[in-house]
C-alpha cells in the first residue's frame, strides 16, 4: 500500500500533538489511527513491527513510526513521519530551553494529570484490540497464545526491565514456533520492507560506523562532542526513553550545563506530546558552548539516528524471514507476547503513575468508554481529559 508523503506527515503531526504518555501510550494511539481509523495496517504487521522495535536499541515509538512510514511511502514517508511526530515536542523543547530561567514546575499540574488519565484509556483500548485479534481464539492456539500474553505480563510485573521484556518475547516466539500453527500466509505474512538486504545492510555498518567513529571527532570541538554524546544515547539504550536520561546526564553534566538546567527539561518533557527523546533537544538548545539553535538542530537529529538507522536497516532481514512457515509460527507467539507487554505496562507505569483516587479512576472509565461504546477520536478524549484535569486541580 502506498500513501501519499502529505497524508503521512499530516497524520503524524496529529499524533505528534496529540500523544501523551510515553512510548507504550504512543503505541495505543498509533494502533488506532493506522490499524482501525485508516487501514493503512493489519493488526499482524503492526504487532510484527512493534515486536522489532522491542529487539533494538532505541526510541520504540518511534522507530514503529520510521518503520511504518517508510513501508507506506519509502525514505520521504519515513522522513516525514519523523518530522510530523517530532517537530511539536521538539519545538516546545526548545521554547523551554530559551525560558528556563522564567517557568516554574509543571509536574503536577491538574492537566498533566488529566493527561496521564487520557493514555489510560487510550492503552487500555489498544490492549484490547490487540487481544481480540492477536491473542483470542477457539480451541488449542486460543488456549496457549492467552497463557503466553497472560505469563508475559505476569513475568513482567515481577521481573520489569529492558533484558526482561527480551527474554520474554524470545519465550513466546520459542512456544509459537513449537506449539502454534502459522498466522496468515506466505503472500502476506511479514512486513514490506521495500528496501533490498544489501542497503539494509549498508545502514546497519553505517550505525556501527559512527557509534565507533564519532569518539574520535570529539577534539575537533564542542559541535563534536555533543554529536557523540547523544548519538551515544540513541544507539545503547534499551527499554524506553525514560532509560536515556542517565546517559544524557553522564554527557551533559556538568561539561554543557548545569544538574539544575538538566532536571528542569526533564520535567517538562514529561509534560509536552510527542518522543521523551526530544529531551535532547532542550538539552542542545540549553548548552552555552555554541548555539542555541544549532545545539538544537543538531542534537534532536542525532538523538533518532541510531533507531532509525537500526530499524530501516533490519526492515528486509525481519521481512524475508516472517515470511517462513516457522518464522510465522514463532511470531503468532511472538505477537500474544507483545500484547502481554503491553498488558504489564498498562498497569506499570500507565496506571499507576495517572490513578491515585477514585475520582481518577471514575475519569480513566468514563474516557475508556467514549473511545469503544462512544467512537470518540483518541484527540478529544486527550483534551477532555486535560480540560477536566486542570478544572478538578
Amino acid at each position: 500500500m502506498r500513501v501519499p508523503v502529505a497524508d503521512l506527515f499530516t497524520t503524524f503531526l496529529k499524533l505528534g500533538l496529540t500523544s501523551f504518555g510515553g512510548p507504550v501510550a504512543h503505541l495505543g494511539f498509533y494502533r488506532a489511527e493506522f490499524v482501525e481509523r485508516r487501514k493503512w495496517l493489519s493488526d499482524e504487521q503492526y504487532a510484527d513491527t512493534v515486536a522489532l522495535a522491542q529487539f533494538l536499541p532505541g526510541p520504540a515509538s518511534s522507530q514503529v513510526g520510521f518503520a511504518t512510514g517508510f513501508m507506506l511511502g519509502g525514505w520521504p514517508g519515513a522522513l516525514a513521519a519523523w518530522m510530523g511526530f517530532t517537530l511539536p515536542s521538539a519545538l516546545l523543547m526548545v521554547a523551554f530551553a530559551l525560558l528556563v530561567t522564567r517557568l516554574g514546575d509543571v509536574g503536577h499540574a491538574g492537566w498533566l494529570t488529566g493527561l496521564k488519565i487520557a493514555a489510560v484509556a487510550v492503552v487500555a483500548q489498544a490492549v484490547a484490540g490487540m487481544w481480540h485479534t492477536l491473542v483470542s481464539a477457539e480451541g488449542t492456539p486460543g488456549r496457549v497464545k492467552t497463557a503466553l500474553a497472560l505469563g508475559t505480563a505476569a513475568f513482567l510485573l515481577v521481573w520489569p526491565g529492558a533484558w526482561a521484556q527480551v527474554l520474554a518475547l524470545v519465550l513466546c516466539g520459542v512456544t509459537g514456533w513449537r506449539f502454534l500453527p502459522a498466522a496468515g500466509t506466505a503472500e502476506t505474512a511479514g512486513l514490506q520492507a521495500g528496501i533490498s538486504r544489501r542497503s539494509g545492510l549498508m545502514l546497519l555498518v553505517t550505525f556501527g560506523v559512527l557509534l565507533l567513529g564519532l569518539p574520535l571527532l570529539r577534539p575537533l570541538g564542542a559541535e563534536f562532542a555533543l554529536a557523540d554524546t547523544v548519538y551515544r544515547a540513541g544507539a545503547l539504550v534499551f527499554g524506553g526513553g525514560h532509560v536515556v536520561l542517565p546517559l544524557l546526564q553522564a554527557g551533559f553534566v556538568p561539561q554543557f550545563l548545569s544538574a539544575d538546567t538538566f532536571i528542569a527539561g526533564y520535567g517538562a518533557a514529561n509534560a509536552v506530546p510527542g518522543p521523551l527523546f526530544t529531551f535532547a533537544s532542550y538539552l542542545g538548545a540549553a548548552q552555552t558552548s555554541f548555539s542555541p539553535l544549532l545545539g538544537a538542530l543538531l542534537a534532536t537529529v542525532m538523538i533518532f539516528l541510531p533507531g532509525l538507522l537500526l530499524m530501516i536497516g533490519a526492515l528486509p532481514f525481519w521481512s524475508a524471514l516472517s515470511g517462513r512457515p516457522d518464522t510465522r509460527r514463532a511470531l503468532t507467539g511472538l505477537n500474544a507476547g507483545v500484547v502481554g507487554l503491553l498488558l504489564a505496562a498498562l498497569y506499570d507505569p500507565v496506571f499507576t503513575s495517572a490513578i491515585h483516587t477514585a475520582p481518577q479512576l471514575a475519569l480513566a472509565l468514563v474516557a475508556y468508554a467514549a473511545l469503544t461504546a462512544g467512537k470518540a477520536p483518541a484527540w478529544a478524549v486527550v483534551v477532555a481529559c486535560a480540560v477536566v484535569g486542570a478544572v478538578s486541580g
